[in-house]
C-alpha cells in the first residue's frame, strides 16, 4: 500500500520569503527557558485563569470564551493552501512571541500505539491556562525522556484570527482564538496525517468494543462510527446497549482514530473526551451526563448561573457548549483506547431519504466516505447549523488530496474484511429515528440478526427485520413523497459531486447510491 502524496510545497525551505522553515521549531522556548511554566498541575492551571472562572454546583470550573467554535474559514495548511508573505509573517511572529512572554508549556501524548503515537507540546499564555487545563485533561502525560513530535502555539489575544499549519514541521500557530477546540484539533489533524504516512488512514471517528454471548462462547465485535460533531457519534460510541452481564459494550475512543493496515484502530485521546453538552440528558445519555457533572470536568460556554447552577438546555451562549470529561468518570469507557480489530463501520448521516440503516458494498462504503453527508452543526459553523453539507470522511481536518483518502479507505476495509453501513440518526421523511431504535439496530447487527433485502430504487440493501425494532415503520418509500424521483435526483447529484475528485477511482464514483 503506497504512501499518499504530501504536496510539493512541503519539500522546500522558504528562501523566497527570507524565513528558514527548518529553524522554526528550534526557536521555540524549551521547558528550561526563562518565562516558561512547564507542566504545571491542574490546580495551578486553574489558578492561572481563576479570574475567568465560574465554579459550578459540582465544583468544576466553567469558562466562557470569546470564540465558541473552530474558525475553519481562517485555517490554512502549507500542503493544500498557498501561503502568502502575511501567512509566513504570522507564523514567524507567533514563534517569536512564544519566547518573549510568560507561557505555559505542556507535553502530552496523542495515542498509545507505537506506530502512530505522537508527543505534543502546547504553548499558551499563562493567563489562558484554562486552555491548557482542558487540553491537558484530554490526553496522557508524555514520558520524561520523550521529545515532542508536534507543536502548537496558541496566542488568543491577537487582534486577527489566523490558524496556520505547517504539517512537515509539525507546527501549528493559532492566533486570535481562545477556543479550546483549536488546540485539540491542531494536534489531532497532524496525528491523522502521520497515520496516513504510515500506510493507514486517520479518521474522525469513535470506536467501541461489543462483547456478546453466542451459545457458550463470548464473541467480540469492533465497531467504528464516522460522523461530524453533533450527529450522535459520542452518544452511540459511549452507549452501553443496555446489555446484561456477562455481555457488555465499552467505549474505546470518542473522536479521532487511526485505521492501520493490519485492521487495528489506534485511539488518540487517553485522558478524556471533549463532548457537546447542548441538551445533555441524564436519561438519554446517562454516561456522558454523569461524567459532565463531576468536579473533574471542565465546562466551556455552558450556561451557568451565578450560584453555580448548570443548565445544559440553555443555548443562549451557544449551542456548541462543551465539556472536557475524564475517562475514569465514564462507566462505559474501557481501560484501553486501541481496537485490535474492526469488524463494522457505520457512517452517520441525517438524510431523510435514507433508511435508519443500509448495508454497503466496499465501493459504496468508499463512496459514502467521500460523500460525508451530514448536517452542519454549531461545532463547525453556528450560523449554518442545520444546513445539509458534505465533508469527505466527515473529517474537516484532512491534509492532502481527498480523493486518495477514499481509495485508501476502500483498500483498508477490503484487506481487513470490514462490514460497512450507512446509519441515519435523523428522520426518515418526517419520522424521527430515536436513540432506542438506533441502539437496537446496532445491537442486532453486532449479533448478525438483521434480515436484508436489496432495494432497487436506492441501490442498497435495506433491513426487512430487526429484532425489537419496528423497522417496517421506517421504510423510506412509505415515509417520503415522490421517493423514487427524489432518490434518482440525489444519485445524479452525488455522482456529479464525486466526479470532482480526480484522484478517486472510477469504481467508487460509479458506486454512488
Amino acid at each position: 500500500m503506497g504512501v499518499l502524496s504530501l504536496g510539493a510545497a512541503e519539500a522546500s525551505v522558504m528562501s523566497e520569503t527570507g524565513l528558514d522553515r527548518t529553524d522554526l521549531v528550534r526557536r521555540l522556548p524549551t521547558p528550561e527557558s526563562e518565562g516558561v511554566v512547564y507542566d504545571p498541575s491542574f490546580e495551578r492551571l486553574r489558578e492561572f485563569s481563576s479570574h475567568l472562572e465560574t465554579t459550578t454546583e459540582y465544583g468544576s470550573p466553567s469558562y466562557v470564551s470569546e470564540y465558541r467554535s473552530r474558525c475553519a474559514d481562517r485555517t490554512k495548511n502549507a500542503v493544500d493552501d498557498e501561503f502568502t508573505q502575511a501567512d509566513w509573517d504570522a507564523v514567524d511572529e507567533a514563534v517569536a512571541a512564544a519566547g518573549e512572554r510568560e507561557m505555559v508549556c505542556l507535553d502530552r501524548m496523542v495515542g498509545r500505539h507505537p506506530e502512530v503515537a505522537q508527543c505534543c507540546r502546547l504553548y499558551v499564555p499563562k493567563e489562558y491556562g484554562r486552555i491548557a487545563l482542558a487540553w491537558g485533561k484530554l490526553l496522557e502525560p508524555a514520558p520524561e525522556d520523550r521529545e515532542p513530535d508536534l507543536y502548537t502555539v496558541q496566542l488568543p489575544d491577537r487582534d486577527e484570527v489566523a490558524i496556520r499549519v505547517l504539517p512537515e514541521e509539525g507546527l501549528t500557530v493559532v492566533l486570535g482564538s481562545d477556543y479550546t477546540g483549536e488546540a485539540k484539533k491542531s494536534f489531532l489533524r497532524l496525528y491523522m496525517r502521520r497515520a496516513k504516512e504510515r500506510g493507514g488512514l486517520g479518521l474522525h471517528a469513535g470506536s467501541k468494543r461489543v462483547v456478546l454471548q453466542d451459545d457458550d462462547e463470548m464473541e467480540t465485535v469492533g465497531q467504528l462510527f464516522l460522523g461530524l460533531s453533533g450527529t450522535g457519534k459520542s452518544t452511540l460510541t459511549g452507549h452501553g446497549f443496555w446489555l446484561d452481564d456477562p455481555e457488555y459494550a465499552e467505549m474505546l475512543q470518542d473522536d479521532v482514530c487511526a485505521l492501520l493496515p493490519d485492521g487495528t484502530v489506534a485511539g488518540s485521546e487517553g485522558g478524556g473526551l471533549y463532548i457537546k453538552t447542548m441538551g445533555l440528558d441524564a436519561d438519554e445519555q446517562p454516561a456522558l451526563h454523569h461524567a459532565a457533572t463531576q468536579s473533574s470536568a471542565v465546562l466551556e460556554n455552558v450556561a451557568v448561573d451565578e450560584d453555580g447552577t448548570v443548565d445544559f438546555d440553555d443555548g443562549e451562549l451557544t449551542t456548541n457548549g462543551r465539556a472536557v470529561v475524564r475517562r475514569e468518570d465514564l462507566p462505559s469507557a474501557a481501560d484501553g483506547i486501541d481496537l485490535p480489530d474492526v469488524d463494522q463501520v457505520f457512517f452517520i448521516t441525517r438524510n431523510p431519504l435514507m433508511a435508519p440503516v443500509s448495508r454497503l458494498t466496499d465501493a459504496q462504503a468508499a463512496a459514502a466516505f467521500m460523500l460525508g453527508e451530514s448536517v452542519q452543526t454549531s461545532a463547525g459553523d453556528p450560523e449554518k447549523a442545520g444546513e445539509r453539507i458534505r465533508v469527505v470522511g466527515t473529517n474537516p481536518f484532512i491534509v492532502g488530496p481527498e480523493g486518495e483518502e477514499g481509495n485508501r479507505f476502500r483498500e483498508l476495509i477490503r484487506e481487513n474484511d470490514v462490514e460497512c453501513y450507512l446509519l441515519n440518526t435523523g428522520t426518515v421523511g418526517d419520522r424521527d429515528v430515536g436513540v432506542e431504535e438506533t441502539v437496537g439496530i446496532l445491537e442486532a447487527i453486532a449479533r448478525d440478526q438483521v434480515e436484508w433485502d436489496h432495494d432497487e430504487a436506492v441501490g442498497l440493501d435495506l433491513p426487512t427485520d430487526v429484532p425489537g425494532v419496528d423497522i417496517s415503520a421506517f421504510h423510506p418509500a412509505e415515509n417520503v413523497t415522490d421517493y423514487d424521483e427524489k432518490v434518482h435526483e440525489l444519485r445524479v447529484e452525488r455522482r456529479a459531486y464525486l466526479s470532482r475528485f480526480d484522484a478517486l477511482d472510477e469504481e467508487i464514483r460509479d458506486a454512488a447510491y
